[in-house]
């Protein structure tokens, strides 16, 4: 049985197997004009996976689109087929004689084709007008790294067009995003009406240097108008066109810009306070709105906002919440900052000046959003309720009864009043308490236990060998994690960015290692940070300050 079954698996390896035998290459037109579109066509006499050909070789001449993959079954008097078919459009940049290069796939291999390629303005008379063409245009071409600029392009048709796609553009370094809906409409174009598509991008550059934006390239199916005359079901050509190029100059940040790098055409802080009020009570809570908007500036780009709360508040700050949408064909983001402030003493309570530094893209100069500095009366909470006041009785008239008649609408009442009123403050008052009592219970029950030298520094270790992971394995966001923890937990400073840190650090060895992180994370590009370097200044640092833990406290490690 054994043996029967192997010499079945021999029989069956012998059988020959079919492959691959032919591969074939062709185009639909040739010669072509510069900028045509012409359709490659490849065809494989097997079933072949979609990626088994590769096209880059041909991006040096011409412009190439996603190409389409279809297979083919056949089975005709039991003799069966299969086929595998390649379609790709292409464009040609320059005109003259190009070779589309053979394609060679298990062994077979397809035959180059010889293409010529006409100068299309010396083919085409003066006096005709262009079915189809196309207009790229850029807001600004002189830009800084981070600035959004709005790139459009616009497509012009004179005729029916029955399908078509628009390429995105691409610039090297920078982050392109659609922007809104496409809008169609119409223009009076050398005395014709053409019909146009327009499409907007929002463009982001993260390098300085001169760049060139490559255009968007159309490529769609319009009827073909000789056909059209005298055939009423007239087919389509294929018709291919591309935006003219755009040379950009992307400038560095600004040497003299304090703070994080923040470019706009406006930028405004507004403030809020609900309720509205110009004082506070002791123990009363009220909620502080705070709302950056800012014009030509994605949401992502909006910084964090240093408050400077004063000594004497509790404050509960929410996690900002950030938004963007489009309004006149440009994008305004806004940033907003909810606190919840109470005061825990009587007196007078002077909120600091906010000052946000931001670059001005429309007049190219330094300028501030500012909210003034502000002074609220805090209202102490008195320490009984007030005692309640008994009328007096009218004075009598000369030769009256110094006795009255009883009249029991005149009687006031003589029960002693309770000092303890139940009022709104009172039940303020007993709440807080109540609240004052399950918090301290919490906190004993959450106490952590007395730690020894040891184990803090076993602690401090652990944190040190994120940062170390964070900087190996090249993690910009974890790093920034484990600096950010490091202040908070052995300095003793409620940072929130990396670039007070780096105020409270101090160290000039570390000041360019922080504003080059703070950089990466900014521009969203993490990728090209290397954490190598940080780390050796780190070590450095830590080497030249002493033992971290040497400075810590228990209370630190476990803040309030």
């Amino acid at each position: 049985m054994v043996k029967r079954a192997l010499l079945t698996i021999i029989l069956l390896l012998s059988l020959p197997l079919q492959a691959l035998t032919t591969l074939s290459a062709s185009v639909d037109k040739n010669p072509v004009l510069q900028n045509e579109a012409l359709t490659l066509q490849i065809i494989a006499d097997d079933a072949v996976a979609a990626d088994a050909l590769s096209f880059r070789a041909l991006e040096r001449d011409f412009t190439v689109m996603l190409p389409s993959v279809s297979s083919n079954k056949m089975d005709i008097n039991g003799q069966k087929s299969q086929s595998t078919i390649w379609r790709v459009v292409l464009q040609p940049k320059t005109s003259g004689d190009i070779t589309i290069p053979a394609f060679t796939f298990q062994g077979a291999s397809s035959e180059p084709i010889n293409l010529t390629v006409l100068d299309a303005a010396a083919s085409t008379p003066s006096n005709t007008t262009p079915e189809l063409f196309l207009e790229a245009s850029i807001s600004n071409d002189k830009i800084y790294i981070q600035q959004l600029s709005y790139y459009q392009v616009r497509i012009y048709y004179n005729g029916d067009l029955q399908r078509g796609s628009l390429s995105a553009p691409k610039l090297d370094g920078a982050s392109i995003a659609e922007l809104g809906q496409d809008v169609d409409g119409s223009e009076l174009v050398n005395g014709i009406r053409y019909r146009t598509f327009t499409r907007r991008y929002a463009i982001k550059p993260q390098h300085s240097g001169n760049f060139t934006i490559e255009p968007p390239t159309f490529v769609g199916d319009l009827i073909d108008r000789d056909n059209a005359r005298y055939n009423y079901y007239a087919r389509a050509k294929r018709v291919s066109q591309q935006a003219q190029p755009i040379d950009v100059t992307i400038s560095p940040l600004p040497d003299n810009f304090p703070g994080d790098w923040l470019i706009a055409g406006l930028v405004t802080l507004t403030e809020e306070w609900v309720p509205d009020l110009d004082e506070l009570k002791q123990g009363e809570p009220v909620t502080r709105i705070i709302t950056i908007s800012a014009v030509d500036v994605a949401e992502n780009q909006l910084p964090e906002l240093q408050q400077g709360f004063p000594d004497g508040i509790k404050l509960y700050q929410e996690q900002p919440q950030a938004k963007s949408a489009e309004r006149n064909g440009r994008i305004v983001a806004q940033k907003v900052f909810t606190t919840a402030v109470i005061a825990n003493k009587a007196g007078e309570l002077e909120l600091p000046e906010i000052k946000l530094p931001w670059w001005n893209s429309q007049t190219d100069e330094l300028n501030f959003a500012t909210l003034p500095a502000r002074k609220l009366k805090v209202i102490g909470t008195p320490a009984s309720p007030a005692s309640a006041v008994v009328p007096s009785q009218p004075a009598l008239a000369p030769g009256e009864n110094s006795s009255p008649s009883l009249n029991p609408s005149l009687i006031t009442p003589t029960a002693s009043v309770s000092p303890w009123q139940w009022n709104y403050l009172s039940s303020v008052l007993f709440a807080l308490w109540l609240l004052s009592l399950f918090v301290l219970y919490i906190q004993r029950q959450l106490q952590p236990p007395k730690v020894t030298k040891s184990q803090l520094q076993n602690r401090v270790a652990f944190n040190s060998s994120d940062l170390k992971r964070a900087c190996q394995q090249g993690n910009p966001q974890l790093a920034k994690t484990a600096l950010l923890r490091f202040g908070h937990q052995q300095l003793d400073a409620r940072c929130h960015s990396l670039s007070q840190l780096s105020e409270v650090v101090n160290s000039a060895t570390l000041a360019p290692h922080f504003a080059q992180l703070n950089k990466v994370l900014y521009s969203g590009d993490e990728s090209d940070w290397q954490g190598e370097a940080f780390w050796q200044a780190w070590q450095e640092y830590i080497a030249n300050t002493g033992s971290p833990s040497e400075r810590n406290t228990l209370s630190s490690l476990y803040p309030q």
